[in-house]
């Protein structure tokens, strides 16, 4: 992730929880995913499981408005 932030102007922001707060009533409150989970800005494109990096990365390119790398 870090290296994607680098080469496109975006910041990345990682969260990590002890996996209790992931479970908690609060936490489903804030309609966020499941963890693991990423997204781009509003669009969350995995919840629960992992991803491969080409699928963030043209995810990012769709956000930004660039052609897919």
């Amino acid at each position: 992730m870090p290296r994607l932030g680098a080469k496109y102007d975006i910041t990345i922001e990682i969260i990590s929880k002890p996996r209790a707060e992931y479970q908690m009533d609060a936490y489903f409150e804030l309609d966020l995913p499941v963890a693991p989970a990423i997204m781009v800005e509003e669009e969350i494109l995995v919840e629960g499981k992992s991803v491969d990096e080409h699928t963030v990365e043209a995810a990012i390119c769709r956000h930004l408005g660039l052609p897919k790398q």
